[in-house]
């Protein structure tokens, strides 16, 4: 059947536009503007900033829709800035969702993200009346409107005067004269008041505020961290296990509220021997988190091989210090938890004390794990790697194009946890495999969803409605 011209040059269009949207969420979930090993901060940077323009420019609802698919955090808040900073420019049909998402996103965000996005409009200029009113909603918010301003004191005045927020209640006199009031009724205010002069008082802060004046009133390290336990936040405790630790004080960590990328970080960054001491603690923690993964997002395959990259570029940067390796890490103990049958292979013979004592090492040899799998017929078979296949180079592409003709019912899938700032995507291995970027473990069903949808060739209205079900969700999440 031939198609007429018209309905050609529409198939066309929608096959760039999938094309475009797909290559635009790869660099948002891969691409945090910072040092890899192959590449530097600025060059990513200068390539985000141009995917995020031409996006914008060009699918200006798909761009929005973005925000639902659960892209990193810079990327999310890099998109609410330009959509508010770009009001006018919103049709009147998509208005509405649009201002869902954008209020929903930013109240999803991290707190310390959300409030530098808040300060960094304020120092765009960017003062519309959505900007505004959103602005002034989330710094009224009632359950954390006082930590917020406690903890961001400079983003919420600065924010909240440039949206021509009012300070209602005490924190006129908090914001504008701080310690020079007498007295606050406000319980945090007043903490916050009192732990200028009085030690005691800092034990009332959250940690981060009470730090500082620690060091103010020279509170011995020992003796705050012990006391400042209670107001620690779930990252806070793991971040400082260590130093609590060897202050005597025992860590508490709830590993099963810990990202798993964030428990394999945490144990990358241990002595070997250290691990080796507190592995069946470490081992506990990962079937912790990734229970909870599974709970959250009712993942569950077949029969998976999983390729692991351990080579020495998964070593990151001083930036993102062993990051492709923490989230190789990562990925095996999702994909063990989440399979009927797991084999996880990695580029170089682990030790003997398994997983946990992973290091970066060596070349990158892709195509002998890839064989190795590919053996045991996987229903799914998951390459995780940087893309920079040396040992030798392009083999493991090959491979995975022979196995894809030899195993039509095996589905393949790169994740890529690094951007490439001169292709604008993270590197592939083979156009016959999709390649998508990768930021936490937890997101691996949802990128095996779209990389299905990419392997088929799915329609523009496909596509549409798969974004339309993910925007409900996330929408629905604010209820």
């Amino acid at each position: 059947m031939t198609l007429s011209p018209i309905h050609a040059s529409r198939v066309r269009q929608d096959r760039v536009a999938q094309e475009d949207l797909l290559l635009f969420v790869n660099a948002c979930f891969a691409c945090t503007g910072q040092r890899e090993f192959y590449g530097d901060g600025h060059g990513q940077r200068v390539s985000l900033d141009f995917l995020h323009r031409y996006i914008l420019g060009n699918y200006r609802a798909l761009y929005a829709q973005v925000l639902a698919l659960g892209v990193n955090h810079m990327n999310q808040a890099l998109i609410v800035k330009n959509l508010l900073a770009t009001g006018r420019d919103t049709p009147a049909a998509h208005r509405a969702r649009e201002n869902a998402l954008v209020t929903r996103a930013l109240h999803t965000l991290p707190t310390h993200r959300a409030m530098h996005l808040l300060e960094d409009l304020a120092k765009r200029g960017v003062n519309n009346r959505r900007t505004r009113a959103l602005t002034q909603r989330y710094l009224a918010d009632a359950r954390s409107r006082d930590f917020r301003a406690v903890k961001y004191r400079r983003s919420f005045r600065r924010a909240a005067v440039h949206a021509h927020a009012p300070f209602t209640g005490e924190l006129g006199p908090f914001m504008l004269r701080g310690l020079k009031e007498r007295r606050f009724t406000t319980p945090l205010f007043e903490s916050f008041r009192q732990a200028h002069f009085a030690a005691s008082a800092i034990y009332d802060l959250p940690f981060t505020v009470a730090e500082g004046l620690a060091q103010k009133h020279g509170v011995r390290r020992e003796v705050f961290l012990e006391r400042i336990g209670p107001k620690l936040t779930h990252h806070e405790r793991l971040r400082l296990s260590g130093a609590r630790e060897a202050a005597g004080i025992a860590a508490d960590v709830d590993w099963s509220r810990q990202p798993l990328a964030r428990i394999a970080s945490y144990t990358l960054s241990l002595s070997l021997a250290e691990r080796d001491e507190r592995k069946v603690e470490l081992a506990g923690a990962f079937e912790a988190s990734a229970a909870r993964a599974i709970r959250r997002t009712a993942a569950r395959f077949g029969r998976v091989a999983c390729v692991l990259d351990r080579s020495f570029s998964s070593y990151g940067s001083s930036e993102k210090r062993q990051r492709p390796l923490a989230v190789a890490l990562a990925v095996a103990q999702f994909l063990r938890a989440a399979s009927d049958s797991f084999l996880g292979l990695w580029t170089h013979p682990l030790s003997p004390g398994g997983e946990l004592m992973v290091t970066p090492r060596g070349a990158t040899d892709l195509a002998t794990p890839i064989l190795a799998a590919l053996r045991h017929r996987p229903d799914l078979l998951v390459v995780v790697s940087d893309g920079f296949d040396n040992d030798p180079q392009g083999l493991a592409g090959q491979v995975l194009e022979a196995g894809a003709r030899l195993l039509p019912r095996c589905f393949m899938l790169h994740l890529n946890p690094v951007y490439d700032s001169e292709s604008f995507a993270p590197k592939a291995l083979s156009p016959a495999v999709p390649t998508l970027g990768l930021r936490d473990a937890e997101d691996v069903p949802t990128l095996v969803s779209i990389a299905r949808f990419a392997a088929e060739s799915g329609t523009m209205a496909e596509l549409s409605r798969e974004l339309d079900a993910r925007v409900r969700a996330f929408l629905d999440g604010a209820s």
